[in-house]
């Protein structure tokens, strides 16, 4: 039994990274387990916000206990947002996982950020939280988790998964590089909001090269997820 998480923020391709786990036949997947904990516990106000509230646990100790549990098939793969840990979240659950982080450029994720929200913060795009977690993993284990940088695994998404799962200690599965379009079982409820073009996908599919044009305030949070993501991207497959 292999529980994986992987940590990473908004805007990245963890969609895809999920689908692509959830392709493998002996793996199941659970879509964002802390969603629901997270709105309870700061009060935001997200889309589809009381349909997470009651369809998703929001006690963040049970959450912990069944991403630490047995499922139904050897890898329990998470899709894991790293700012839905706040800090009364108690995150020695996370040692008994197989942790791995999914980064992607700070510009890169404001931009595609700023498009679904009006308001953006450094805690919102979760750079500081997820450096913060990738230290007390790579403490605990005495080597650097796995890493996996987006705009480098979009560059050839098989040598990535190669690389990637004799790091999570399971083999890889050609599976992983395809899926079929449309909703999946493991979506969480806040899909239909979210996740309408991943939905069009039917594998990991590099964009073209944008210029990127950030105003002064994006470029002041940007700036403030660099050294972060620098940090990560150090130690990336």
């Amino acid at each position: 039994m292999t529980n994986i998480a992987m940590w990473s923020g908004p805007r990245n391709i963890s969609t895809a990274m999920m689908y692509s786990f959830a392709n493998r036949s002996d793996c199941v997947a659970w879509d964002e387990p802390f969603y629901g904990a997270y709105l309870k516990e700061s009060g935001l106000t997200h889309p589809m916000r009381e349909n997470i509230l009651q369809s998703c646990e929001t006690d963040w100790s049970e959450v912990a206990k069944r991403c630490a549990s047995q499922s139904e098939k050897p890898i329990f793969y998470q899709k894991h947002m790293t700012h839905h840990m706040l800090a009364n979240f108690s995150r020695k659950f996370i040692r008994t996982l197989t942790n791995s982080f999914l980064i992607r450029s700070p510009e890169k994720v404001l931009a595609s950020y700023a498009k679904k929200h009006d308001e953006v913060s450094l805690h919102a795009i979760g750079f500081v939280e997820q450096a913060e977690i990738f230290d007390e993993v790579a403490q605990h284990l005495g080597h650097a988790p796995p890493v996996v940088d987006a705009d480098l695994h979009l560059e050839n998404p098989r040598e990535s998964l190669v690389k990637l799962c004799p790091a999570l200690a399971i083999p890889f599965d050609e599976a992983m590089l395809h899926w079929a379009k449309g909703q999946k079982s493991c979506d969480g409820v806040w899909a239909p909001h979210w996740y309408n073009a991943v939905w069009q996908s039917t594998g990991f599919e590099k964009q073209a090269e944008r210029e990127i044009s950030l105003g002064a305030t994006l470029h002041k949070v940007a700036d403030q997820a660099r050294p972060y993501y620098e940090k990560l991207k150090a130690f990336a497959l």
